[in-house]
């Protein structure tokens, strides 16, 4: 088994929000993340595979290709958007990192060439906030 590792980066802005609550509770659960005009982040994407290297070209996957695939559906859908009222995969969800990782993962699970699996999805909010994801 051999993993590859292919980092992306996205910008984006979001609100954190739960509709079924008062203003004044969200503000006191999600801060100044709960802010009426919004917040943005620079996001780094870290996506890992898992398989067995294909003897005829020595790759488990061509990182090209698999860069192509994260950006196509996760990238350019997300990259300068609001996560809240632009990105499809994301509606109806709370908007949390935890939330985005995990749909990320669902993004990309079907795109992957056979013998090819999702290992982790890795998330940076920021340099400090990192969400993990296995699956």
């Amino acid at each position: 088994m051999i993993y590859v590792t292919r980092h992306e980066h996205f910008n984006a802005a979001h609100k954190l929000y739960n509709p079924n609550w008062t203003r004044e509770k969200n503000d006191a659960v999600f801060g100044k993340c709960a802010n009426e005009n919004w917040h943005g982040h620079n996001y780094d994407l870290i996506v890992t595979i898992k398989g067995e290297v294909n003897p005829d070209t020595g790759f488990l996957m061509d990182a090209k290709k698999l860069g192509d695939v994260i950006k196509e559906y996760v990238c350019d859908k997300l990259d300068h958007k609001n996560l809240n009222l632009d990105v499809d995969f994301m509606a109806g969800k709370l908007c949390s990192s935890e939330n985005l990782t995990i749909e990320i993962w669902k993004q990309l699970l079907p795109h992957l060439p056979e013998g090819v699996h999702l290992h982790c999805i890795k998330l940076y909010e920021t340099p400090r906030i990192c969400i993990e994801y296995y699956g």
